[in-house]
């Protein structure tokens, strides 16, 4: 690739903001996937589609990389500018532009904040549920790279199933519709989802019209501890048969509510922690329902109740005011960032067929004994997608180098065989990326991957958007 000449890019797009002080590199060059850097040359600010297709087009004349990044929460490393080059920083590109109450539909630009987001259309009475535990600074634009998903995903859906339509920039500078803002099209192939999870691979996208729907007005949360966590998995599946839809069903191992707890200094009683004489739980369920009325919240929640009591819930705590339900979801949300704070960690992102949640669990913690690292699991437990944490430790029990990166990769290569054995898949919501893309023919067959190596070199036929990333 040539070497970027910033002088010069400066003079093409003029009023460009850019920095290529180390301070601003080194930020750019990590996100929260364990503490790798890969520092830019230059890092610039887009404030407008043109001046994005601007810097693409000067890009693509010269054969330079150019990596899209929003708040950098991302934890497979699908941002991070790897062969250098120029990392494009949206966080000056964070407009709604319009609340449209009438089709229930916004239009926002990449950099917009999720919870930003939600708190402005809930405003009108309108709700965006895609909500991942990064939601207070993950923006739309990552979302839509990552096809992010949240707690909330197994009622309403992943972002593939909120995205209408995307004004997207390509390598050369092209600028592109990929759909209407309607809610359905049917016309010619849909450019919107294979935009949607790409990794910023394929394109740039620089505006979202996104799907919106009236606000639950009431939701009740429940906390249910088990002394199994297998009991806990187990329990999954059953509250789905007895014909109940929680809006969001997670699950928390022990060890991971403990770090959340002391992470944000929670009292125990808020948590679902055991007391003093009460049976150790090895593991909680956090079940929310959500209904238009008051009246609705009841039926369901005795309905799963029922279906916890049968199998082996403890004693449950509900919680139907906004106070109580901010404590909680504050220990969920702040888990992965715990578990961060706490060690060097690798986190797997699996997700199965939500029967087979207890398979997998069982399967993590034998290869976690049989090759000898420690584990803390969470996640998504409605929908399969159990996060998978895996620790370096702290001196003098930290896992050597030579195992984390020589023996590890052999144990996750063998954990991912069998979720794909069983129906699952590799990521669930964090993508493929940078630490992810060696394991990819474990679940993506040759001619697959061939088929995704021809759509990229169609987009990028230099090769200049995001390189290294997904596919190996």
């Amino acid at each position: 690739m040539a070497s970027l000449d910033i002088e010069l890019l400066e003079q093409c797009v003029p009023g460009l903001r850019l920095a290529f002080d180390a301070e601003a590199l080194v930020a750019a060059g990590s996100d929260h996937t364990e503490n790798l850097n890969f520092p830019p040359e230059v890092v610039v600010w887009p404030r407008s589609t043109s001046e994005v297709s601007d810097v693409l087009a000067w890009a693509f004349e010269r054969g330079i990389h150019v990596t899209a990044a929003g708040a950098l929460t991302g934890l497979s490393g699908g941002a991070l500018p790897v062969r250098g080059g120029i990392a494009m920083n949206f966080s000056k590109m964070d407009r709604i532009i319009e609340i449209d109450t009438a089709n229930h539909q916004v239009i926002v630009e990449p950099g917009v904040i999720v919870q930003n987001l939600q708190d402005a259309v809930a405003a009108r009475g309108l709700f965006y549920a895609v909500d991942p535990a990064s939601r207070g600074t993950c923006t739309i634009g990552g979302n839509i790279a990552h096809n992010s998903g949240g707690p909330r995903a197994v009622k309403y859906g992943v972002t593939k199933d909120w995205v209408l339509n995307l004004e997207a920039v390509l390598a050369d500078g092209s600028i592109i519709t990929t759909g209407a803002n309607t809610l359905k099209n049917s016309t010619g192939y849909n450019l919107t989802q294979l935009l949607v999870g790409s990794e910023g691979t394929l394109a740039i996208v620089t505006r979202a019209t996104l799907k919106l729907l009236p606000l639950p007005a009431h939701t009740a949360l429940m906390l249910a501890p088990f002394e199994s966590a297998a009991e806990a998995c187990s329990a999954v599946a059953a509250i789905f048969k007895a014909g109940t839809s929680p809006s969001a069903l997670e699950f928390m191992e022990r060890d991971a509510v403990e770090l959340a707890r002391k992470f944000t200094g929670l009292a125990a009683q808020a948590d679902g922690h055991a007391q003093a004489g009460e049976p150790p739980y090895e593991a909680v369920l956090l079940i929310e329902v959500d209904a238009a009325t008051p009246d609705g919240l009841m039926p369901q929640l005795e309905a799963i109740a029922e279906v916890l009591a049968h199998e082996g819930a403890g004693e449950l705590q509900i919680a139907d005011d906004a106070a109580g339900q901010d404590r909680l979801w504050k220990l969920r949300r702040s888990v992965g960032e715990a578990v961060k704070a706490h060690c060097i960690y690798k986190e797997e992102d699996t997700v199965v067929p939500r029967g087979r949640l207890p398979d997998l669990l069982a399967r993590v913690k034998a290869i976690g004994k049989q090759y000898g690292f420690k584990s803390i699991c969470y996640g998504h437990a409605g929908d399969g997608n159990l996060h998978i944490n895996i620790l370096k430790g702290a001196p003098p029990e930290e896992l050597s180098d030579e195992f984390w990166n020589e023996t590890l990769p052999v144990a996750i290569a063998e954990l991912f065989k069998f979720v794909v054995e069983i129906g699952g898949t590799i990521s669930g919501e964090h993508g493929i990326g940078w630490v992810q893309k060696p394991y990819l023919p474990i679940a993506i067959g040759a001619r697959e991957r061939e088929i995704m190596a021809g759509i990229r070199q169609v987009f990028d036929p230099r090769g200049i958007l995001n390189p290294d990333k997904i596919l190996p």
